[in-house]
Protein backbone atom coordinates (compact mmCIF):
# COMPACT_ATOMS: atom_id res chain seq x y z
CA UNK A 1 0.00 0.00 0.00
CA UNK A 2 0.92 3.50 -0.78
CA UNK A 3 0.25 5.60 2.15
CA UNK A 4 1.12 9.00 0.65
CA UNK A 5 3.06 10.34 -1.76
CA UNK A 6 5.11 13.72 -1.55
CA UNK A 7 6.75 14.85 -4.94
CA UNK A 8 6.42 17.86 -8.15
CA UNK A 9 3.21 18.56 -9.61
CA UNK A 10 3.95 18.11 -13.80
CA UNK A 11 0.65 18.59 -14.73
CA UNK A 12 -2.85 18.37 -14.11
CA UNK A 13 -6.15 17.79 -15.79
CA UNK A 14 -9.44 17.88 -15.18
CA UNK A 15 -9.59 14.67 -12.90
CA UNK A 16 -6.15 13.56 -12.56
CA UNK A 17 -2.40 14.96 -11.70
CA UNK A 18 0.75 14.38 -12.64
CA UNK A 19 3.62 13.93 -9.76
CA UNK A 20 7.54 13.78 -10.27
CA UNK A 21 9.20 11.50 -6.56
CA UNK A 22 12.81 11.65 -8.00
CA UNK A 23 12.52 10.89 -11.40
CA UNK A 24 9.03 8.41 -11.20
CA UNK A 25 6.30 10.30 -12.73
CA UNK A 26 2.70 9.18 -10.95
CA UNK A 27 -0.37 9.66 -12.61
CA UNK A 28 -2.89 9.83 -9.55
CA UNK A 29 -6.76 10.35 -9.99
CA UNK A 30 -8.35 12.27 -8.02
CA UNK A 31 -11.30 14.94 -7.25
CA UNK A 32 -12.08 18.16 -8.57
CA UNK A 33 -12.20 19.56 -5.10
CA UNK A 34 -8.48 18.18 -4.49
CA UNK A 35 -7.54 19.58 -8.12
CA UNK A 36 -8.59 22.87 -7.36
CA UNK A 37 -6.72 23.34 -4.00
CA UNK A 38 -3.16 22.27 -5.50
CA UNK A 39 -0.47 24.67 -6.17
CA UNK A 40 0.98 26.09 -9.16
CA UNK A 41 2.75 23.96 -11.67
CA UNK A 42 6.08 22.46 -9.95
CA UNK A 43 5.40 23.15 -6.62
CA UNK A 44 5.83 20.63 -3.96
CA UNK A 45 2.84 18.58 -2.95
CA UNK A 46 1.75 16.08 -0.79
CA UNK A 47 -1.14 13.80 -1.24
CA UNK A 48 -2.72 10.81 0.60
CA UNK A 49 -3.23 7.83 -1.83
CA UNK A 50 -5.04 4.96 -2.10
CA UNK A 51 -4.22 1.90 -4.18
CA UNK A 52 -7.01 -0.10 -6.35
CA UNK A 53 -5.22 -3.19 -7.77
CA UNK A 54 -7.57 -4.74 -10.53
CA UNK A 55 -7.05 -7.10 -13.01
CA UNK A 56 -6.26 -4.82 -15.83
CA UNK A 57 -4.52 -1.50 -13.68
CA UNK A 58 -3.02 -0.43 -10.91
CA UNK A 59 -4.64 3.00 -9.99
CA UNK A 60 -3.67 5.30 -7.73
CA UNK A 61 -6.15 7.81 -6.52
CA UNK A 62 -4.77 10.72 -4.50
CA UNK A 63 -6.76 13.43 -1.42
CA UNK A 64 -5.70 16.25 0.21
CA UNK A 65 -6.24 14.77 3.67
CA UNK A 66 -6.83 11.65 5.57
CA UNK A 67 -10.29 12.29 6.23
CA UNK A 68 -11.35 12.53 2.30
CA UNK A 69 -9.16 9.35 1.49
CA UNK A 70 -10.91 7.58 4.27
CA UNK A 71 -14.49 8.78 2.90
CA UNK A 72 -13.37 7.57 -0.61
CA UNK A 73 -12.41 4.16 1.07
CA UNK A 74 -15.46 4.10 3.01
CA UNK A 75 -17.65 4.63 0.02
CA UNK A 76 -16.29 1.99 -2.33
CA UNK A 77 -16.94 -0.82 0.40
CA UNK A 78 -20.78 -0.05 -0.20
CA UNK A 79 -22.07 -2.22 -3.12
CA UNK A 80 -23.22 -0.21 -6.01
CA UNK A 81 -20.26 3.07 -5.75
CA UNK A 82 -17.30 2.04 -7.49
CA UNK A 83 -14.29 4.00 -7.63
CA UNK A 84 -15.34 6.28 -10.16
CA UNK A 85 -18.41 6.83 -8.63
CA UNK A 86 -16.70 7.52 -5.08
CA UNK A 87 -14.96 10.07 -7.09
CA UNK A 88 -17.74 11.94 -8.38
CA UNK A 89 -19.34 12.11 -4.77
CA UNK A 90 -16.54 14.05 -3.22
CA UNK A 91 -16.24 16.12 -6.58
CA UNK A 92 -19.74 17.05 -5.68
CA UNK A 93 -19.96 17.24 -1.97
CA UNK A 94 -17.66 17.96 0.58
CA UNK A 95 -16.92 15.26 3.66
CA UNK A 96 -18.98 16.99 5.63
CA UNK A 97 -21.76 17.50 3.47
CA UNK A 98 -21.58 13.93 2.31
CA UNK A 99 -21.25 12.48 6.64
CA UNK A 100 -24.37 14.92 7.09
CA UNK A 101 -26.80 13.28 4.18
CA UNK A 102 -26.09 10.03 5.94
CA UNK A 103 -26.54 10.70 9.63
CA UNK A 104 -29.65 12.98 8.78
CA UNK A 105 -30.31 10.23 5.83
CA UNK A 106 -31.53 12.97 3.72
CA UNK A 107 -31.14 11.75 -0.21
CA UNK A 108 -32.01 15.20 -1.78
CA UNK A 109 -27.87 15.96 -0.70
CA UNK A 110 -26.55 13.11 -2.73
CA UNK A 111 -28.47 13.19 -5.92
CA UNK A 112 -26.82 16.33 -6.60
CA UNK A 113 -24.49 13.86 -7.53
CA UNK A 114 -24.35 13.18 -11.30
CA UNK A 115 -25.47 9.61 -12.00
CA UNK A 116 -27.37 9.15 -8.48
CA UNK A 117 -31.13 9.17 -8.44
CA UNK A 118 -33.67 9.48 -5.81
CA UNK A 119 -33.70 5.08 -5.17
CA UNK A 120 -30.51 5.01 -5.17
CA UNK A 121 -29.23 7.85 -2.82
CA UNK A 122 -31.94 6.08 -0.50
CA UNK A 123 -30.30 2.71 -0.67
CA UNK A 124 -26.58 4.03 -0.29
CA UNK A 125 -27.64 6.05 2.98
CA UNK A 126 -28.99 3.27 4.47
CA UNK A 127 -25.95 0.75 3.62
CA UNK A 128 -23.28 3.91 4.67
CA UNK A 129 -24.84 4.96 7.83
CA UNK A 130 -24.18 0.93 9.15
CA UNK A 131 -20.82 1.23 7.37
CA UNK A 132 -19.94 4.63 9.66
CA UNK A 133 -21.09 2.92 12.72
CA UNK A 134 -18.23 0.45 12.44
CA UNK A 135 -15.65 2.91 10.99
CA UNK A 136 -12.48 4.06 13.22
CA UNK A 137 -13.24 7.65 13.89
CA UNK A 138 -16.68 7.59 12.18
CA UNK A 139 -18.53 5.86 14.70
CA UNK A 140 -19.06 9.29 16.93
CA UNK A 141 -21.09 10.05 14.08
CA UNK A 142 -24.88 9.57 15.41
CA UNK A 143 -28.00 10.62 14.34
CA UNK A 144 -29.01 14.34 16.46
CA UNK A 145 -31.94 14.31 18.83
CA UNK A 146 -35.37 14.32 16.37
CA UNK A 147 -35.66 18.27 18.24
CA UNK A 148 -32.46 19.45 16.67
CA UNK A 149 -32.83 17.80 13.06
CA UNK A 150 -34.71 21.14 11.90
CA UNK A 151 -31.83 23.09 13.63
CA UNK A 152 -28.93 21.13 11.78
CA UNK A 153 -30.37 21.64 8.61
CA UNK A 154 -31.11 24.88 8.94
CA UNK A 155 -27.51 25.71 9.83
CA UNK A 156 -25.88 23.40 7.55
CA UNK A 157 -28.07 25.14 4.59
CA UNK A 158 -26.10 28.44 5.71
CA UNK A 159 -22.77 27.54 5.28
CA UNK A 160 -22.02 25.49 8.42
CA UNK A 161 -20.14 22.21 8.53
CA UNK A 162 -21.80 19.73 9.90
CA UNK A 163 -18.86 19.45 12.78
CA UNK A 164 -19.31 22.64 13.65
CA UNK A 165 -22.82 22.17 14.15
CA UNK A 166 -23.02 19.40 15.95
CA UNK A 167 -20.26 20.53 18.89
CA UNK A 168 -23.04 23.68 19.48
CA UNK A 169 -26.14 21.92 19.07
CA UNK A 170 -26.45 20.64 22.67
CA UNK A 171 -25.74 24.29 24.01
CA UNK A 172 -29.26 24.96 22.86
CA UNK A 173 -31.85 25.18 24.78
CA UNK A 174 -34.83 21.98 23.71
CA UNK A 175 -37.90 25.14 24.83
CA UNK A 176 -37.38 27.47 21.90
CA UNK A 177 -38.69 27.81 18.30
CA UNK A 178 -36.98 26.96 15.31
CA UNK A 179 -36.56 30.65 14.66
CA UNK A 180 -35.11 31.00 18.34
CA UNK A 181 -33.11 27.91 18.41
CA UNK A 182 -31.54 29.37 14.81
CA UNK A 183 -30.63 32.52 16.28
CA UNK A 184 -28.92 31.55 19.15
CA UNK A 185 -27.24 28.81 17.85
CA UNK A 186 -25.95 31.36 15.11
CA UNK A 187 -24.96 33.78 18.32
CA UNK A 188 -22.95 30.75 19.60
CA UNK A 189 -21.13 29.99 16.23
CA UNK A 190 -20.17 33.28 16.13
CA UNK A 191 -18.71 33.55 19.50
CA UNK A 192 -16.27 30.83 18.47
Amino acid sequence: MIERITGKLLDKSTNSICIDVNGICYEIETTANTINSLPDINEKLTLFTHLLIREDAHILFGFNDHSTRNTFRLLIKTAGIGARTALSVLSTLSVDELLNSIVMQDPSILTKVPGIGQRTAERLLLELKNKIKSEPGMSSLQTPPQHHSDLINALVSLGYSYKETMKIINFVPENLTISESIKYALKLLSSG
